[in-house]
């Protein structure tokens, strides 16, 4: 069986191909025949082919034997397509089942640089941690010495770090021993954004938080006591709900939806789909309260609107899946939405 990859070349936003094969048919098993250069212009350039490629590879095989012969391209940069407008095809798919002849062409594309899921999430939960702390201890680069040595810390400022700290340290905690991420990547520019965003916003709201003139919240000592106690709990949940989801795909059990188990925090299986984010949105509408600062609140009203989008995009995934489990449930806030 012949594998023939044809390149893909990007113009305006979207992607044109054509296939037009300039090598040899009578390659030795598994060697390439070296492309010609990639050049992006409005019409694609190159095709070339993997010669008695066994049935049963994957795509990932197929991609390592194409960096054997490229080796710019590594396989987490190259995305294969079977129409040159269509899907992006995992790396677990064998040739055998694309096969229709003895040749099977498929579309390659440069995806960009690449970074790992694991990378990607430690990368993006380390940078908050360490920023706030900076702010925490009021580096004579940031705020005024004097001052900051004359004014009193409210308690409240050390329970916002603490807070912070703990919703942080989670993350780090459960991308390494609970998240079970595959084996794809990310391009490095999401990675980029995504730092920018978390390491920006972290940076305004530990500046606010920990400035010598910070004021408490107006209510005092029970807004601050209730609001942290309302984060605990959605830290919690949130976390033993991440411990459920873990739990049911490391078991393989992937034809039922996850019900709620004896854990109380699960109970909001029962009203919602993505339990998740619903505790995600609650830690930061808490940590608002307790603070009571503009920046936090902006951050929090963006967190809330993005784990809306996810939450409803994954309730449609279930209602395909799993409709009768799900129909009578709402995606994020039970009743509501």
């Amino acid at each position: 069986m012949t594998t023939q990859l044809c390149s893909c070349a990007e113009e305006e936003g979207h992607l044109t191909a054509d296939c037009g094969c300039h090598t040899c048919t009578a390659c030795d098993p598994g060697q390439f025949t070296p492309p010609r250069p990639f050049k992006r212009r409005h019409t694609p350039t190159s095709c070339w082919k993997i010669a008695q490629v066994p049935p049963a590879s994957t795509l990932l095989d197929v991609k390592h034997k194409f960096h054997k012969a490229c080796p710019q391209w590594y396989p987490s940069r190259v995305g294969l397509q079977l129409e040159h407008n269509g899907p992006f095809l995992k790396d677990s798919v064998s040739i055998q089942s694309l096969a229709v002849s003895s040749i099977v062409t498929l579309y390659f594309t440069d995806l960009g640089q690449q970074v790992g899921w694991t990378t990607f999430f430690l990368t993006e939960y380390t940078g908050p941690l360490l920023i706030y702390l900076l702010f925490y201890i009021r580096l004579s680069s940031i705020y005024d010495q004097v001052e900051s040595r004359k004014s009193f810390r409210h308690p409240v400022v050390h329970l916002a770090c603490f807070c912070h700290c703990l919703h942080y340290i989670r993350h780090l905690l459960e991308t390494l021993f609970v998240h079970k991420f595959s084996e794809g990547h990310t391009p490095l520019k999401n990675m980029i954004k995504g730092c920018a965003f978390y390491w920006g916003f972290t940076s305004w709201i530990a500046y606010y938080i920990n400035h010598p003139r910070y004021t408490p919240p107006s209510f005092g000592h029970k807004q601050v006591s209730y609001a942290a106690l309302a984060f605990l709990m959605c830290e919690a949940g949130n976390h033993f709900i991440n411990v459920a989801l873990a739990h049911q795909t490391n078991s393989g059990n992937r034809t039922c939806f996850p019900s709620p188990t004896y854990n109380p925090f699960t109970w909001l299986f029962l009203l919602v789909s993505c339990p998740n984010y619903t505790y995600e949105a609650g830690s930061w509408i808490s940590f608002t309260v307790m603070t009571q600062t503009l920046p936090v609140g902006i951050f929090a009203f963006l967190m809330v609107i993005q784990m809306s989008l996810w939450a409803q995009k994954k309730h449609k995934l279930y209602l395909k899946r799993f409709y009768p489990e799900v129909r009578r449930k709402a995606a994020m806030i039970p009743i509501i939405f």
